[in-house]
């Protein structure tokens, strides 16, 4: 998953597609370069958001307070922006 550091720059924002209900936690990258992360938890009451914000922080190997989710609240297609 190292292949996401380069993207830990404070600024940096990071489009991914969310699916929820997934056999396991992971992230995928796509050969258009689109970042699919697959989550184990439902949908429901932020619990998917605090799970891709854990596993994508732990990708990036920044902290999760350092990342911000500022589109997507509610959708599959979010922006999370890393902070400084």
């Amino acid at each position: 998953m190292s292949e996401l550091a380069h993207l830990a720059i404070p600024g940096t924002q990071i489009a991914l597609r969310v699916t929820p209900k997934a056999s396991r936690n992971r992230i995928v990258i796509e050969p258009d370069g689109q970042i699919r992360v697959y989550v184990t938890c439902v949908p429901e009451d932020g619990k998917a958001n605090a799970a891709v914000v854990k596993l994508l922080s732990k990708a990036l190997g920044v902290p999760k307070s350092r990342l911000d989710l500022i589109r997507g609240q509610t959708a599959r297609d979010k922006v999370f922006v890393v902070l400084g």
